[in-house]
């Protein structure tokens, strides 16, 4: 129950971080006196719609995307129409042919009597940036919007040296199971009766401040006898605790991701953690480092295909690290709220979860390839660049970039990402992403 309303939630999510960032566009095309046609979320077939004005506002049936239609996005060609052609001979007949179908269907909508000088390719190009780059800015917005919840409405867990639990027994590092066996041995926290609730106070003689000292001293203390004083109910106790030295597991930076394992001593507590608000400070050097991280997994994504492709065919447990899609994340989802967790946990996870997928919509649209925004943006710089040289040597004005020259690249670019999606519809069915087992 718990994993089906997590997935809904999810796709509740995609389907408002969709809408937001169609609703850039949207914005500042209005604003620019563009006249739209429409404003969609999701493909296929329309379930629900209402018409405002000029514009139709409505759900399709899949909710994979959104789009609004500007008038005017393709220019007609330089005299004044578009080529019809019947055949398409060779590979040069083949691209001539997507270029003018781009321009016929794009064309057709335009009204010359309406529409003059209220198309998208009319404006100048600093305005055509501001209305392609609006969408992507949205959901960059949303995802600093959900972090700021997460760090300054929330907080983030802070380790203090309080026990939060005891554990019974020493389990191998190797084993994937949580309960005891009878020939597992006791921990030396259980043997020394330490209680949730305990606060640290000294090991060995140094004063405790934080968590992180606590467990530094533990890790060196393996196979020795430490003097720990501990605070329980407002009076100090002092206890001899024979620390043993055992195989753990390594982390990385993020304390998510497991790297090794190393012979550390071990006490058997963990400690509290509650929930500390952030500074805006923290904020803004977590998004930072965020945009950082994300940057690089887009970059990386075609080196980690073949990954992809492997963890389909070979049975081998599925790298953490692989794209994961909608299905994938809507899976996680579900697995978050059927963490045995608190329910601030479970928020925490879920809104890092939304705020992950905005920032990587904010970063894959922009990416200077049609049909993304970040094509658009391109050939918006190129004309700008170009105008600006004409200016300069006083040579005639080059006209309005045209974007259908670049559709039959449009159209290997959309098939790629259609291929990956299936990719990783595929990965995320049969042997999807574990980050909690």
């Amino acid at each position: 129950m718990l994993v089906a309303l997590g997935v809904v939630l999810f796709v509740l999510g995609l389907l408002f971080s969709i809408a937001w960032h169609e609703l850039g566009h949207l914005t500042f095309a209005k604003i620019f006196g563009v006249r739209t046609t429409q404003y969609m979320v999701g493909f296929g077939k329309t379930v629900w719609s209402r018409q405002k004005g000029e514009t139709e506002y409505g759900i399709k049936a899949v909710p994979l995307g959104g789009y609004i239609r500007m008038v005017g996005m393709v220019p007609p060609g330089k005299d004044g129409r578009q080529r019809t052609m019947t055949t398409a001979q060779g590979p040069m007949g083949v691209f001539r042919q997507m270029i003018e179908d781009s321009r016929a269907s794009d064309r057709a909508q335009v009204i010359d009597t309406i529409d003059d000088g209220r198309q998208f390719y009319q404006l100048h190009p600093f305005k055509r940036i501001i209305i392609m780059f609006a969408g992507p800015f949205m959901n960059l917005i949303f995802a600093v919007g959900l972090f700021a919840v997460i760090l300054i409405g929330i907080g983030i867990p802070t380790a203090i040296p309080t026990v939060a639990s005891v554990s019974a027994c020493v389990i191998p590092a190797t084993a994937t199971r949580k309960d005891c066996l009878p020939t597992d041995p006791q921990t030396p926290a259980a043997a020394a009766g330490l209680q949730p609730g305990d606060r640290f106070v000294s090991f060995n003689g140094q004063t405790i401040t934080d968590w992180d000292q606590m467990r530094a001293l533990i890790a060196v203390a393996g196979d020795t006898t430490a003097q720990i004083v501990y605070e329980r109910g407002g009076v100090e106790k002092t206890a001899r605790v024979p620390v043993i030295a055992t195989e753990r597991n390594t982390y990385d930076d993020t304390g998510t991701q497991v790297t090794g394992s190393a012979i550390v001593g071990f006490l058997g507590v963990s400690p509290q953690l509650p929930y500390t608000s952030q500074s805006i400070g923290a904020v803004v050097t977590q998004t930072g480092s965020f945009i950082g991280r994300a940057a690089s997994a887009v970059v990386q994504i075609p080196s980690r295909i073949p990954a992809l492709w492997d963890s389909i065919f070979s049975g081998q447990k599925r790298d953490v690290n692989t794209p994961v899609g909608i299905v994938g994340a809507g899976r996680i989802s579900g697995e978050i709220l059927d963490l045995d967790t608190s329910k601030t946990e479970k928020l925490v996870l879920f809104l890092q979860l939304l705020a992950g997928f905005n920032m990587s919509l904010f970063l894959l649209n922009l990416l200077p390839l049609l049909p993304l925004d970040g094509g658009h943006i391109l050939g918006a710089v190129l004309e700008w660049i170009k105008r600006g040289f004409a200016k300069v040597f006083k040579r005639p004005d080059p006209g309005p970039f045209d974007v259908a020259k670049l559709m039959p690249v449009a159209y290997v670019v959309a098939i790629l990402f259609i291929g990956l999606t299936l990719l990783t519809l595929v990965a995320d069915i049969v042997n999807p992403v574990d980050l909690f087992g």
